[in-house]
C-alpha cells in the first residue's frame, strides 16, 4: 500500500503569489549585469572570443562544427552555445555592442531555466502521491493551487542559491547547459500531462545538453529518465492489478501516468543523442578525481569539494535533505525520484571533474525542486529560524555593502577604503546617480519585504522562501549597481589591454606565444589587434608572451632579434601578466 504522505496542507496556505511581484524579482534578478561592464575572465570572455570568431567566419558551415580562436579549439566541444552567441552578434543592430547583444539572448536563456523549473515542479506537485493529507472534514489544500504554490516556492529557492549569481550571468556553456537539463527536467516531469511541449522540451534539453559541451551528463539524465519511466509504467501495471496479487488501492488515484509512446519517445531521444555524441566525436572523458593534482592530497580535495557545494547551492542543500528525510518512504515517487536523479548526476561530475563549479550549476534546478517539497513539511519553528538567519545575513550584507561604498567613495571610515583600494589598485571611483537610485530602491524594497514577511502572512506555503529569495536579489542588485565599476575593472581584461595599447600603439599585427584563450579573446575584443601565432611565421614588430614560458624562451625565439619592453599587469591580478617584446630593426 501507499505510504502516507508527510505533506499537511490547508486551503489558506496556498493562497496565490502574486504575479506581478515573481515578476518583478525575476527582472530585480536577471537584468542587473547587463549593462555598464564588459565580458569578465576569464571562461566569459573566452566564450564570447569564440562566439565572436565564428560571427566573423566566412569559412562556411564546417567552421560552425569546429569553432576556432586563432585555430585554438575550445577546452570543451561546446559547439550550441557558440552558435547562440554568434548569431546574436550577426543580428544585432550595428549600434549595439556585441557582448550585450550576447548577454541579452543568455539572459533569456536564464529565464527559459526559470520557466522550466516552474512547470517541472507545478506537474510534479500534481501527482496523487506528492498531494498533501486529506482532512477528515474537507478544507486540505486543492491540488491545482497545492500545486501552483509548489511551484512558486521552487522558483524562489533557484533564485535564493548563492551560486546562481555570477555563473547564471555569465555568456558561457554553462549557462546554455543549464538551460538544456531544466528543459529535460521539463519535459521528464510533464510527460504524463501534455504531449507536444514535453516532447519538445526532451528533444530540445536532450540534444542541447549533447551539443554544449555536457554530453556525458546529458546523456546519465536521459538514460535514468528512461529507467524511471519504465519503471512508473511497470508499477502502474501491477497497481492495477486484481487484489488477489496484493497490490490493490495502488494506483486507483495515481492520476496520469507514462504512456508506451512516453517511454518510446524517451529512448528514441536518448539513442538520437548518443549517435550524435559518438559521431561528432563529443565524448571526451577528463575524470579528475580528488588527490590527483601534484600537490594537493584527497583530504584538501574533499574539503574544497564540500566547502563548495555548501556555499553555492545554499539555502537548497539543508531543505532538500529535509525533504529526503521526510519523504524517505516515498523516494521512488515520481515528485522526489527525478530531483534526486538530476541532482545526483552533476553531483557526480562536479565530484570527478575540473569543471566543479560549473557541474554543480546543473544541479540547482533539481536542489531547487527538492527544497520546495520540503515546505509542507515544515514545522512553524523551522520556518522561523531560516527567517531570522535570512534576515541577519542579508541585512548584514547589504549593510556592509552600503558602507565600504560610501569608503570607497568619500575616504571614510578609512579601513574600509584601504581594503577596497588593497583589492583593486589603481581604481578611480565615480559617483553615478542612477547606480545609487536603484541601489537605494532595491535597499528600500527589501525593508519592506522584512516588514511584509514579520507581519500576518504566515500561511502561505511559499513564505518560508521570500526573504531567501529577495536577499539574493537584493545582494545582486547592489554589487551590480554600486560595485559594477570596480567590479568590472578587478574582473575585465580591459585595463591589461589599454596598458598594452599604450605601449605598442596600433601596429599593422602582433605576434603572440602560448597566450590563454582568454587573453586573446580580449586583446582581440578590447584592442582590435591582429594576433599572429608567432610559431606559425610572423614579421609583426611586437610580440607579447606569457611567462609561464620564460625559461625556454631562448630555445623558441633568437633573443638577439627581440628586445623585452616590459611586463603588463592586470592591477587585481599579477598571475596574468603579460610580457612584451618589440622587435630589433636590422641594422
Amino acid at each position: 500500500m501507499n505510504q502516507p504522505t508527510p505533506a499537511i496542507v490547508a486551503q489558506n496556505a496556498v493562497r496565490r503569489l502574486p504575479r506581478i511581484a515573481l515578476l518583478l524579482l525575476c527582472a530585480a534578478y536577471l537584468l542587473p549585469g547587463l549593462v555598464g561592464r564588459g565580458p569578465w575572465k576569464s571562461a566569459d570572455i573566452t566564450a564570447f572570443g569564440y562566439m565572436a570568431e565564428l560571427a566573423r567566419s566566412t569559412e562556411g558551415l564546417a567552421r560552425w562544427f569546429d569553432p576556432r580562436l586563432l585555430g585554438i579549439a575550445p577546452e570543451t566541444p561546446a559547439l550550441v552555445p557558440y552558435w547562440i552567441g554568434a548569431l546574436a552578434i550577426k543580428i544585432a543592430p550595428a549600434w549595439l555592442h556585441p557582448d550585450f547583444a550576447v548577454r541579452i539572448v543568455f539572459a533569456l536563456l536564464l529565464w527559459g531555466t526559470f520557466t522550466a523549473t516552474w512547470y517541472a515542479v507545478y506537474y510534479l506537485a500534481r501527482t496523487a502521491r506528492a498531494q498533501p493529507v486529506a482532512f477528515a472534514f474537507g478544507g486540505e489544500a486543492r491540488p491545482t493551487d497545492y500545486a501552483r504554490a509548489m511551484a512558486d516556492g521552487a522558483l524562489l529557492a533557484l533564485i535564493a542559491c548563492l551560486g546562481l549569481a555570477q555563473l547564471g550571468h555569465e555568456t558561457t556553456p554553462a549557462l546554455a547547459q543549464l538551460y538544456f537539463a531544466s528543459h529535460l527536467f521539463y519535459g521528464v516531469a510533464a510527460l504524463p500531462y501534455r504531449r507536444a511541449g514535453p516532447v519538445i522540451a526532451l528533444v530540445v534539453g536532450t540534444l542541447g545538453m549533447t551539443l554544449s559541451g555536457g554530453p556525458t551528463v546529458g546523456l546519465a539524465l536521459a538514460t535514468g529518465s528512461v529507467l524511471f519511466i519504465a519503471y512508473e509504467r511497470r508499477r502502474m501495471r501491477r497497481a492495477a492489478e486484481p487484489a488477489s496479487t496484493g497490490w490493490s488501492g495502488m494506483g486507483e488515484d495515481e492520476g496520469p501516468g507514462y504512456t508506451r509512446g512516453a517511454l518510446f519517445t524517451m529512448a528514441g531521444v536518448t539513442l538520437l543523442a548518443a549517435a550524435l555524441a559518438i559521431g561528432l566525436g563529443l565524448l571526451q572523458w577528463k575524470i579528475d578525481l580528488p588527490g590527483a593534482h601534484p600537490g594537493t592530497s584527497i583530504a584538501s580535495d574533499i574539503r574544497s569539494q564540500a566547502r563548495l557545494l555548501l556555499w553555492f547551492t545554499w539555502p537548497a542543500w539543508p531543505l532538500a535533505l529535509w525533504t529526503l528525510w521526510r519523504w524517505r518512504r516515498q523516494l521512488a515517487a515520481r515528485h522526489v525520484a527525478l530531483p534526486f536523479w538530476f541532482a545526483l548526476v552533476p553531483l557526480a561530475a562536479t565530484w570527478t571533474t575540473d569543471y566543479s563549479d560549473r557541474s554543480l550549476m546543473l544541479a540547482l534546478p533539481a536542489m531547487a525542486t527538492l527544497a520546495a517539497f520540503a515546505l509542507p513539511t515544515f514545522r512553524r519553528s523551522v520556518a522561523a529560524l531560516v527567517d531570522w538567519f535570512t534576515l541577519l545575513f542579508f541585512s548584514g550584507l547589504a549593510l556592509l555593502g552600503w558602507i565600504y561604498w560610501i569608503a570607497m567613495q568619500t575616504g571614510y571610515p578609512p579601513k574600509p577604503a584601504a581594503s577596497v583600494a588593497r583589492l583593486v589598485p589603481g581604481f578611480v571611483p565615480e559617483f553615478s546617480p542612477i547606480a545609487f537610485v536603484l541601489a537605494l530602491a532595491a535597499t528600500i524594497a527589501w525593508c519592506w519585504l522584512v516588514r511584509w514577511r514579520t507581519g500576518r502572512h504566515r500561511a502561505a506555503l511559499w513564505k518560508t522562501l521570500v526573504l531567501p529569495a529577495g536577499g539574493t536579489a537584493l545582494c545582486w542588485m547592489l554589487l551590480m549597481t554600486l560595485w559594477m565599476p570596480p567590479i568590472d575593472y578587478a574582473r575585465s581584461y580591459a585595463p591589461q589591454v589599454r596598458a598594452v595599447t599604450e605601449r605598442v600603439g596600433h601596429p599593422k599585427c602582433v605576434a603572440e606565444l602560448a597566450l590563454s584563450r582568454a587573453h586573446i579573446a580580449a586583446l582581440q575584443y578590447h584592442g582590435r589587434f591582429d594576433l599572429q601565432p608567432l610559431l606559425l611565421g610572423t614579421d609583426c614588430p611586437w610580440l607579447l608572451v606569457a611567462p609561464e614560458t620564460i625559461e625556454r624562451l631562448h630555445t623558441i625565439i633568437s633573443l638577439d632579434q627581440w628586445r623585452f619592453a616590459g611586463t603588463l599587469r592586470r592591477p587585481s591580478s599579477p598571475s596574468d601578466d603579460l610580457l612584451l617584446y618589440e622587435k630589433i630593426a636590422p641594422r
